[in-house]
């Protein structure tokens, strides 16, 4: 799934003794020797040993010892924070009582958290494209969230972007051609009425509308059409338009005109999940990743699924919702930390056949291989077009299935600020247009462009 909806699914059950454990080894600076380069580091996030979701911890544990064969002076301590990296009561709990590894895992939003709590040191003069090759290849939509007032406290290394997952099964039941998904808003509502006419619980398209992901799934709808969430300076809300209400209005008319999105609604990430893991879901919004998640943890298949790009309104979309992942630097690490860190960075997330991008290795344990992730690099430059060499190579997936995604990128739009309190707001206008017959939608704008507005006006 993408790392977006793991956060979103999370439980707020988590253990804080995990938070205690860290903090043994959270703090390294007496490890590290200032002169001659060596350096030990704590790093966390690593696979969890049972995960066929991704890269495996056997391999993890692999590119430590290669690394630090390849590096002597370094040594690394991998810290496992659970089968959540970024569970967020849990994250908070580390960055309060100062316990994170020296080099810690982020989501694309918690930027601010971690600078309100002085949680990050400022890495802006040792990054590089001699410490980081391909760094001016990666996308500034990968690198800007870490990214305050011009300095660098953290480096993205995954994302993703939002597209329309479909079911090729029910496509092709409903005489529809699963290799071109629809394009526009209006080719969904049609492809979906289609699809819902087959039955048998069957819904054509199926959408969020709780637990912050309605307000999430709105900005991506709202991208799509050229919209903004929020203000250029983001100190307003902008959903208050036409193009808001065309987001709300569409999904209330496949809801109470077409009934083409199921009855049951208020649907989270794992709802609508299991939905589709069922075959009972016609086509939604996701990123590639989220048919993994039907395969590993909703007993779907591969075979079933393909992806096109976000559509957009009468036309191709303007942009899409993007987010992702990154480390942060532990504030008070030496510059023999600071650069071991990167050092390992650039090894595992950052050079082609390696790392996240050990294709040929991830085959051979039987990890999916031929998912268009992470989507990290700049179309057209050497580095993709090697990585994706490389992944075809070692595709143990049908490639076909997820060409019209792959290519035709769209642009990615990061998620807005304060964005999970925003999304919570902007929940209830996705949630009444789904459950009311009768839903004021400009109301509902409305009401939410007010509270939207008190959220950014806390921004300091």
């Amino acid at each position: 799934m993408s790392i977006k909806a793991l956060r979103l699914a999370l439980s707020l059950g988590m253990s804080t003794a995990l938070a205690a454990g860290l903090a043994a080894c959270g703090d390294s600076k007496d490890d590290a020797a200032s002169g001659d380069g060596r350096a030990t580091i704590t790093v966390d996030c690593p696979p969890q040993k049972t995960d066929n979701n991704g890269k495996s911890l056997e391999l993890w544990n692999a590119d430590v010892a290669a690394f630090e064969k390849a590096h002597p002076g370094v040594t690394i301590k991998t810290v496992s924070v659970g089968s959540q990296c970024d569970n967020p009561p849990d994250f908070t709990a580390r960055l309060q009582g100062g316990t994170q590894a020296d080099i810690f895992y982020g989501y694309m939003t918690d930027l601010d958290q971690v600078l309100d709590a002085g949680g990050a040191e400022d890495i802006t003069k040792y990054v590089n494209t001699d410490t980081i090759p391909n760094w001016d290849k990666v996308l500034p939509a990968i690198k800007d969230p870490f990214v305050e007032n011009g300095k660098i406290y953290g480096i993205g290394y995954a994302g993703y972007g939002l597209g329309l997952v479909v079911n090729k099964n029910l496509f092709q039941q409903a005489g529809l051609d699963p290799s071109k998904p629809p394009a526009t808003w209006q080719e969904v509502a049609a492809a979906a009425k289609k699809i819902s006419a087959l039955g048998n619980g069957v819904a054509g398209y199926q959408e969020y509308s709780a637990g912050n992901t309605g307000g999430w799934h709105f900005s991506a709808a709202l991208y799509s059409r050229g919209g903004s969430v929020v203000s250029d300076d983001g100190k307003k809300a902008a959903f208050n338009n036409d193009m808001g209400k065309a987001v709300l209005q569409n999904l209330h008319d496949m809801r109470f005109t077409d009934n083409s999105v199921g009855d049951k609604q208020l649907l989270q990430w794992a709802d609508l999940l299991t939905n589709a893991g069922a075959g009972k879901v016609g086509m939604y919004i996701g990123a590639p990743d989220t048919i993994k998640a039907i395969v590993t943890q909703f007993k779907g298949k591969y075979e079933d699924w393909a992806i096109g790009p976000m559509p957009g309104d009468n036309g191709p979309a303007k942009a899409t919702l993007g987010g992702g992942s990154g480390y942060f630097f532990k504030k008070g690490l030496t510059a023999a930390q600071i650069k071991a860190g990167l050092q390992w960075l650039a090894f595992e997330e950052f050079t082609p056949g390696q790392g996240q991008f050990n294709y040929a290795a991830q085959k051979d344990m039987g990890v999916p291989v031929g998912l268009p992730e992470p989507l990290i690099w700049k179309p057209g430059t050497d580095v993709q077009q090697q990585d994706d060499q490389l992944k075809k190579a070692s595709s143990n997936l049908n490639l076909a299935d997820y060409a019209p995604y792959a290519g035709s990128p769209v642009t990615i739009k990061a998620e807005p600020p304060r964005a999970q309190a925003v999304y919570a707001v902007l929940d209830a206008a996705m949630s009444a247009v789904l459950t009311q017959p009768g839903a004021d939608i400009p109301a509902l704008l409305a009401t939410a462009e007010q509270k939207v507005n008190t959220i950014l006006s806390q921004e300091s």
